[in-house]
């Protein structure tokens, strides 16, 4: 079944790839990254890779630019090796985030990054959780998009959900909030969030729904900084939650994250492993649950041409978590 395939890594979550092989059942493919004095790359590929259908690894890690430089130049050197088909397995794609052009005279830079990859000899993309669907209109290229609401629905299941409320820290998270609330079969709520001047943070204002009383348990696609989290958290606990909870499919965790959430009213964060998490972003209230498995059989999928739609459904994300 895996005649032909190949999965290589580079070098930002090593711990992810060598879990998706081991689902495979095959070994991480052979290379080497050489980092020069003046700081340039060199990537060598250490196996014949002709004909071969070959899966790359690499999600967004500081430093954010060597290693999509590492990924562009690791995705050169397969096409000059004359593999087959390249897909560029990218958990958490690098400047997803600048998706328009919200100021004046600005690069939209997630479009820049779709064309550095077509560019580099990506036939395809696999990724998780963009920041916009429509994103994926910036990709002149297949791209496959996993859904982290599975994985983590999965997971918030086995707890006691009788007291909950699912809240979207702002109003852009509310469609996603309802693909959780359908699954999980529970009430929403709104946080409303204005921002008053250019040089004021937003703050939230009034809330859609109710909370008083209950575990309000905040969902997002990401944690940056963990601003928006804790201001929620906080407005939450004003508004009469006993409790608050997160989840959220991307654990950034920039700047001071990891202390802002320890102390902040926060019982748990639940977040996936798209973005390695160092020590210093480890915190006795993160707790981390891994989609490589998912990862694994959408590569199987894409490798055999059979529907990677499939693993949309509930049932088989449960096979896979289990």
């Amino acid at each position: 079944m895996n005649n032909g395939l190949k999965v290589f890594s580079g070098s930002s979550h090593p711990e992810f790839a060598g879990a998706v092989c081991d689902y495979l059942g095959i070994e991480l493919g052979m290379s080497h990254t050489v980092h020069f004095s003046n700081e340039n790359m060199l990537v060598q590929i250490e196996e014949n890779v002709r004909g071969c259908d070959v899966f790359v690894i690499q999600t967004s890690k500081s430093p954010v630019h060597e290693h999509l430089f590492e990924l562009l130049l690791t995705i050169d050197a397969l096409r000059s090796a004359s593999a087959d088909r390249i897909t560029a397995v990218m958990p958490y794609i690098p400047y997803i985030r600048s998706d328009k052009k919200d100021r004046p005279r600005i690069s939209i830079a997630a479009r820049l990054v779709a064309d550095l990859l077509k560019t580099s000899g990506a036939d395809r993309i696999l990724t998780m959780d963009l920041h916009s669907p429509q994103s994926q209109g910036f990709f002149r290229m297949p791209v496959d998009q996993l859904l982290g609401v599975g994985p983590l629905c999965e997971r918030l299941r086995r707890e006691d959900r009788s007291e909950w409320v699912l809240v979207a820290a702002d109003a852009g998270e509310a469609k996603d909030l309802g693909s959780f609330a359908n699954r999980l079969d529970l009430p929403m709520a709104i946080i409303d969030k204005r921002r008053e001047g250019d040089d004021e943070k937003p703050r939230a204002v009034s809330l859609i729904g109710d909370v008083k009383g209950k575990v309000a348990v905040v969902i997002d696609d990401e944690i940056a900084s963990g601003g928006t989290l804790v201001e929620a958290a906080n407005f939450l606990k004003k508004r009469g939650a006993k409790k608050v909870l997160a989840a959220a499919t991307h654990p950034i965790f920039s700047s001071n994250a990891v202390e802002r959430i320890d102390a902040a009213f926060l019982e748990r964060v639940i977040v996936t492993d798209t973005v390695p998490l160092p020590p210093e972003k480890q915190s006795e209230k993160v707790e981390v649950i891994s989609v490589t498995r998912l990862f694994a059989e959408a590569i199987l999928r894409i490798h055999d041409g059979s529907s990677v739609s499939q693993l949309f459904n509930q049932r088989a994300v449960s096979e896979l978590m289990s």
